[in-house]
């Protein structure tokens, strides 16, 4: 199971938030190419990235960072925040990166996310942020309807590389992720699932791993930044590693 750390790009630096809140931040770098460099040295084969002024302003905000990351580093990076028009998914594509993620536009666009997976299928991913199993949207400010089950299951057609649950309550928390809503996602997805929120130790994720080969990997902030989880040690225990 891949470890995936996360780069969350707000105002040009690397951050991170309690709940989503573009107030409760944490600087951990001006220097966003090198963290991304330092995540690659330590082993990772896929970095997560968000541009969370894009998330709230509904386009990119932090385009040079991310362009820059890309030039740091050689390993599998996929972005989100504020991908809502297909001319940004090609952007964000044609620049190298893997796989682009859409939140808001999953529930708000459905023709938009159709032709993203049509045109380039397998590099789509789903964002399913969820706060009590309601959908959030537009960086998490505002609240759906919608349940994220039901989001779900309405698009088990479409040919997605995989869908991120993430529980907004828990996100920057660490306090463990939401293990029921996850085992929840895990059955009911056509897709591989990656979990993230709240992961804090190596056993929040051996628990995520023993949900089963449908999950692809735990996208992990906070704790690492905060020397609470080491990532070498917590690839090589999943991964039956010596360290």
């Amino acid at each position: 199971m891949r470890v995936i750390p996360a780069i969350d790009v707000k105002d040009g630096r690397c951050v991170r938030l309690r709940q989503g809140d573009m107030a409760a931040e944490t600087v951990y770098s001006e220097d966003v190419p090198s963290v991304a460099a330092f995540w690659q040295e330590q082993g990772a084969d896929l970095i997560h990235i968000v541009d969370l002024n894009g998330a709230v302003d509904g386009e990119p905000k932090n385009l040079p960072q991310i362009e820059a990351i890309m030039k740091a580093v050689s390993v599998k990076v996929q972005v989100g925040g504020g991908i809502r028009s297909i001319d940004t998914v090609r952007r964000y594509l044609r620049a190298g990166v893997a796989r682009v993620v859409l939140g808001t536009a999953a529930l708000t666009d459905r023709a938009l996310l159709t032709q993203a997976c049509g045109e380039f299928p397998g590099r789509i991913l789903l964002g399913l942020d969820a706060r009590d199993g309601q959908v959030a949207v537009k960086g998490w400010t505002s609240l759906s309807a919608t349940k994220a089950t039901n989001l779900l299951t309405d698009l088990a057609g479409l040919d997605l590389g995989a869908v991120i649950y993430t529980d907004i309550a828990r996100d920057g928390m660490l306090n463990g992720p939401n293990m029921e809503a996850l085992r929840e996602v895990v059955e009911l997805s056509s897709f591989p699932v990656i979990a993230s929120g709240g992961i804090t130790h190596i056993e929040d994720l051996r628990a995520v791993q023993a949900l089963g080969s449908r999950v692809e990997g735990a996208i992990v902030g906070k704790a690492l930044y905060d020397g609470k989880l080491d990532y070498r040690e917590a690839f090589a225990a999943l991964n039956n590693v010596r360290s």
